[in-house]
């Protein structure tokens, strides 16, 4: 495939800040790692799935800037990242007796990007690490903006640092060997940016989509490169979600509760944030702040990327309640108070609470029956 850098965007936090690479190649393209720290040692962190695939192709290429390359290997899924999984690539680094200089790179999706960045975030007090994701939601979202974690088992992420990755390499190729239900996960985390701050990409959403379910290169290159804008320019403001940064996880709130609810894994974070951005859209219309064209607009893109739009029961009695007892487990809850993120008017995000009544009133017409 054709070594080129088609987009390069920055995230901006001064001494921290670092490039975006996206374009097909890159993978393989030695001129890009030559900024990266000089040290002796790098570790490769991937999974069953990613490793079989191009964790050789990742190898080769960094042999030649570093004497030393480890890989090891994780098992793939959300069900996976956990203390034990963690501790995988803490018992490689020892045993390789890896120094704080080695460069840790995450070849996988964002299960592999959090959590080799919270290991490298952890170990011996932090060390470089770059981001290297293998999967369109990982490109367009959790590689970037320096959130690292683990899941506990009443909360998604509830476990973590905020750390910086060196750098972040989008290989367009590479969403090429991608299953179609992963693509469409990934589609989720693109379709967000729409409605969220982006009503013009809203539309370009809704004109492309059958291409981008196709992998069309030139609509995937600018459909990650705008995703990426948007997240460096709301990272760039609000590193450590203060504010303005919660607005990235709009559909998020009801999403992590159809994960923890369901158990992590039985469906794809995309497919929970998909339904989960239904259901925002819902509970903002019946707060007043978009009318119901745009909840059907965004219902509909939701669906024409194969994304469920109903959610599941996570309980045969007072389905809403389990939901809510989820929800406020929520990093944006606060005191128990469970915080929304809303389409205040298309291209326009508000983080707030609303009342119980409206959310179980919108629990109850988004589920499956």
């Amino acid at each position: 495939m054709t070594q080129s850098i088609q987009h390069t965007v920055h995230i901006d936090l001064a001494d921290r800040s670092y490039p975006i690479h996206i374009g097909a190649g890159l993978l393989a393209q030695s001129a890009l790692y030559q900024s990266l720290p000089k040290a002796q040692s790098a570790l490769i962190v991937s999974n069953t799935t990613v490793a079989p695939l191009y964790a050789a192709s990742l190898q080769q290429v960094l042999q030649e800037k570093y004497a030393q390359v480890f890989t090891v290997v994780l098992p793939d899924g959300e069900a996976y990242k956990n203390w034990q999984t963690l501790n995988l690539i803490f018992d490689a680094l020892l045993a390789q007796a890896c120094d704080r200089k080695t460069v840790l790179f995450a070849l996988g999706g964002g299960v592999v990007g959090d959590m080799t960045g919270f290991a490298a975030a952890s170990y011996m007090r932090g060390v470089p690490f770059v981001q290297v994701p293998t999967t369109l939601l990982s490109q367009v979202d959790s590689s970037v903006g320096g959130k690292t974690g683990i899941n506990h088992p009443a909360g998604k992420n509830m476990v973590g640092a905020f750390y910086q990755p060196r750098m972040v390499l989008c290989d367009l190729d590479v969403l090429q060997t991608l299953p179609e239900r992963e693509l469409s996960a990934g589609l989720a985390e693109v379709i967000k940016y729409g409605p969220i701050a982006d009503s013009a990409f809203l539309l370009w959403l809704e004109q492309n989509m059958e291409a981008l379910r196709a992998r069309a290169p030139d609509a995937l290159a600018h459909a990650i490169r705008r995703s990426c804008e948007i997240k460096a320019w709301v990272v760039g403001q609000d590193e450590r979600e203060a504010g303005l940064r919660a607005i990235l996880n709009f559909g998020h709130t009801f999403g992590h509760a159809i994960e923890a609810g369901l158990g992590y894994g039985e469906w794809l974070h995309g497919e929970a944030v998909g339904c989960g951005m239904v259901m925002a859209a819902r509970l903002s219309q019946l707060l007043g702040l978009v009318d119901e064209a745009l909840v059907q607009r965004l219902q509909t893109l939701v669906q024409r990327a194969g994304l469920p739009v109903r959610g599941p029961l996570l309980a045969e009695r007072d389905n809403a309640g389990r939901y809510l007892e989820l929800m406020r487990l929520d990093k944006k809850s606060e005191a128990g108070e469970i915080k929304f993120v809303l389409i205040d008017g298309c291209g326009k995000a508000c983080v707030r609470a609303a009342p119980e009544a409206c959310v179980r009133q919108v629990i109850d017409a988004c589920c499956a029956v």
